[in-house]
């Protein structure tokens, strides 16, 4: 009987194009609910997907600190997310809420 070798799923590794990551946060922020640390989570990984480095280069802010703030435990201040946002090229758009 053969092996099946199987590795642990990685999103960062499939977020390859700006629509790929636009739709993953659209479907983190509809899944989210009020769980900030969902979305923290969730831009964590397209962060990891577009390189910590340059997202850190890009933001202006220490690496370490982006790691801490994007972690499923991280809490980021509301500018952290915008900068994040802006440095990712990805705009947050608002619209009226689907009664459900």
């Amino acid at each position: 009987m053969n092996k099946i070798i199987t590795r642990p799923w990685d999103t960062a590794e499939h977020l390859n194009t700006n629509d790929d990551i636009a739709a993953y946060l659209d479907a983190a922020l509809e899944e989210a609910g009020d769980d900030p640390a969902f979305i923290a989570k969730a831009l964590g990984t397209v962060a990891r997907a577009r390189g910590m480095t340059q997202l850190a280069k890009d933001t202006g802010m220490a690496r370490e600190a982006l790691y801490r703030a994007l972690s499923p435990a991280g809490n980021p201040n509301f500018g952290t997310v915008l900068k994040v946002l802006k440095a990712l090229g990805i705009q947050l758009h608002a619209a009226p809420a689907t009664a459900g």
